[in-house]
């Protein structure tokens, strides 16, 4: 009998996010996520020093040797890497030990998501984006950036703005199914977002209140988001809106990790995704000549 789980060729890869299990090092990610039927891991290479994180360093040379241990001996892929944040201070070269590893273990693509306390440093954020898109471009990433409702980029209209802005080959926006309803994007908005710049997708679910406080959101985001099915999430409508993407999971779920442990959660986590997507697929079309946004070739591409 086949594995339920296992993903036929020429489907989207699922890949396990590290904050789903943010206590285990990225080797034990990797070995946890072979176990539970996943194609791929999405490490986190710069930590965030939160709560439950794991340690050490995941560039440390012990760490990093096991981790390309793990890969080889389950034949993993790497999907993305995390976390670079935006911040006031930050240097965006501090990314490269980061991106010269994850580009050297296979991944693809890398997150950055904004920090900073004002309203009123676009142009900031535009550079530092940029200079971080040039830096990745050299070890064949994009940066995909994300708009975690509790952050300095809330929307995906703001998060487009700044990729736009920026211009850059290796661009691109990370679509998370909680925050698209905690920042309450209508799901047509999906279809204004140019299908070179979103190349994966992050899952979780949840109930359909939003938190009125930051807090509350972050507690959700890092602490209690549900599997695929159990909540609110409209997953068919995101997928139908979305160009052909991978898939990452995202769930981080405390009460389930300390009923289940880590593996049989991640499992669960991979098991009622598929079921809930079922037979889910991208419905985009390419645009009639008089829908072409003005930035925009005939192929849907960014012109440059």
């Amino acid at each position: 009998m086949s594995d339920p789980t296992e993903t036929p060729p020429g489907e989207p890869l699922f890949s396990l996010a590290h904050l789903t299990l943010i206590g285990a090092t990225p080797a034990e990610l990797v070995y946890i996520a072979a176990r539970a039927g996943y194609d791929a891991v999405s490490p986190r290479l710069i930590q965030m020093n939160v709560d439950g994180e794991f340690t050490p360093s995941p560039l440390d040379d012990a760490q990093v040797q096991a981790t390309r241990t793990a890969l080889a001996t389950t034949g993993l892929k790497v999907l993305d890497i995390e976390l670079a944040r935006i911040t006031e201070d930050v240097d965006p070269r501090s990314f490269e030990p980061a991106l010269a590893l994850g580009s050297e273990i296979g991944a693809r693509r890398m997150i950055m998501s904004a920090w900073t306390p004002t309203r009123d440093d676009r142009n900031f954020l535009i550079d530092v984006y940029g200079e971080t898109c040039d830096i990745a471009a050299r070890y064949g990433l994009t940066v995909d950036l994300e708009f975690p409702s509790f952050s300095r980029l809330r929307t995906l209209d703001e998060t487009l703005d700044i990729v736009r802005a920026a211009d850059r080959p290796n661009g691109g926006i990370l679509v998370d199914t909680l925050y698209l309803h905690l920042s309450r994007v209508d799901l047509g908005e999906l279809l204004h977002v140019p299908a070179d710049l979103i190349h994966f997708l992050h899952i979780s679910d949840c109930l359909p209140g939003i938190a009125d406080t930051r807090a509350g959101m972050i507690q959700l985001a890092r602490d209690a988001r549900l599997y695929p099915g159990e909540g609110w999430i409209d997953f068919t409508g995101i997928i139908e809106r979305l160009p052909p993407v991978d898939y990452c999971i995202e769930l981080p779920n405390q009460s389930r990790v300390a009923e289940l442990g880590y593996e049989e959660h991640a499992r669960r986590c991979l098991q009622h995704a598929k079921r809930t997507f079922g037979d889910a697929r991208s419905q985009r079309r390419l645009p009639t000549p008089a829908e072409f946004p003005k930035n925009e070739d005939h192929h849907g591409q960014r012109a440059h």
